[in-house]
């Protein structure tokens, strides 16, 4: 892994962010460094990951699913932690690192809303004051979300600014932070931003990964042919990518949202696919592939997901793209919503939207053989936040 200082990887990642948050990132970093391996730290956010979070979380064996597809289809149920999505690991993680750097109030940005839920329940667990932003468009989306951040005590903050979804959440949240950096914490929720934050969110996120591997040891007596997850700003990639890196027989495919499927080149089309049709930016205080127009203006995005709403992608996931490591492709609107479905039919298992992106990637790629025999799909999270939105979509198709 070419890492180099500030958090480079490649020619990806970094710092591009105003003078006056220089300090907090270095106050972030040096933190990080001290705490990260600290005996009491990593023995509390282990308490809470267990006894509070629920981890370890199953590694489940969708035998019907299997059947169908002619493979060894295993699940990584990300669904059944608290709150319902692999978000609670750097939430919870986040929200120990700022108590013990003396901070006082969570600021966080959400898009599906999972996010923001999961910093409500560690800033409510940990008895820290949370605000989180969300795009107003997303709000709308995700308004049983938005009612449990608030039932958790947490002040949600509708953004009516541009695309009004989470590109422009953290924009607001960045701007919170840069006026009250004294006494607050910026969480960021995906492997995205400024050096040190794309590494602090992988670190936590990798608890899927290393679970991954000691479970499939522990079933197949070998690691997995291919492994699947969705990606949007990419934490639950990346978190199950990373332990695998080194293993070069494992194939890392990460699927992003293709949108209404027309033209696989079209950026229009692609509506949130930064891996494949991207081009090198600067986004959010990180270089890294995004979705811009040829004046270098963002691109508005758009997926029926809205965990994988996002003009760019993570820094490191960029890199692994290009260097050829993990295999970006794309699943459209309508091939998700089938996953959906059909998870649910086959395996009494009601999946996230972001998550049937990764289901739908398996219907296609299956009979073509360059999955192998034996596949891990991360099921990043449950359901239930999307039923009234794909009740809405199934109506419009």
């Amino acid at each position: 892994m070419n890492i180099t200082k500030k958090g480079k990887f490649g020619r990806f990642g970094g710092q591009f962010v105003p003078e006056v948050l220089m300090p907090a990132l270095e106050e972030l970093e040096e933190a990080y460094e001290r705490f990260k391996d600290n005996p009491d730290f990593k023995k509390e956010l282990d308490y809470y990951l267990r006894d509070f979070g629920g981890r370890p979380s199953p590694l489940y064996h969708a035998r019907r699913l299997s059947e169908k597809y002619g493979l060894k289809v295993y699940l990584k149920r990300e669904d059944l932690i608290h709150g319902g999505a692999h978000k609670l690991n750097n939430t919870l993680g986040q929200a120990l690192l700022a108590k013990y750097m003396g901070k006082r109030r969570l600021i966080a940005e959400t898009g599906a809303g999972q996010h923001g839920t999961a910093t409500a329940m560690a800033g409510a667990n940990l008895g820290m004051d949370t605000e989180v932003y969300m795009g107003a468009k997303d709000t709308r989306r995700q308004r049983m979300n938005v009612y449990r951040m608030e039932l958790m005590g947490t002040k949600v903050i509708p953004v009516t600014s541009g695309s009004q979804t989470l590109k422009d959440a953290i924009n607001e949240a960045l701007r919170d932070w840069v006026s009250n950096v004294e006494d607050s914490y910026y969480l960021i929720g995906s492997v995205v931003g400024p050096h040190p934050y794309p590494t602090i969110v992988r670190d936590f996120q990798c608890v899927i990964g290393n679970e991954v591997r000691q479970q499939i040891m522990e079933k197949e007596g070998r690691l997995p042919d291919s492994i699947i997850a969705c990606a949007g700003g990419g934490s639950n990639a990346i978190g199950t990518f990373h332990p695998f890196i080194p293993d070069t027989d494992v194939k890392l495919f990460a699927v992003e949202a293709g949108g209404s499927g027309l033209k696989c080149t079209d950026k229009a089309a692609l509506h949130s696919a930064s891996l494949s049709v991207g081009e090198e930016g600067v986004l959010h205080g990180a270089r890294t592939k995004i979705l811009q127009d040829p004046y270098g203006q963002i691109l508005e995005s758009h997926s029926v997901s809205a965990g994988l709403d996002y003009s760019g992608v993570g820094p490191e996931l960029a890199y692994l793209a290009e260097t050829g490591r993990i295999l970006p492709v794309n699943a459209e609107d309508s091939e998700a919503l089938a996953a959906f479905h059909e998870l649910s039919r086959m395996e009494g298992i009601i999946p996230a939207l972001e998550s049937s992106h990764a289901l739908a990637y398996l219907a296609k790629a299956a009979d073509s053989g360059e999955l192998g025999d034996i596949v891990v799909i991360n099921l990043s999270g449950r359901g239930d936040k999307d039923l009234e939105a794909v009740l809405e979509k199934v109506g419009q198709l």
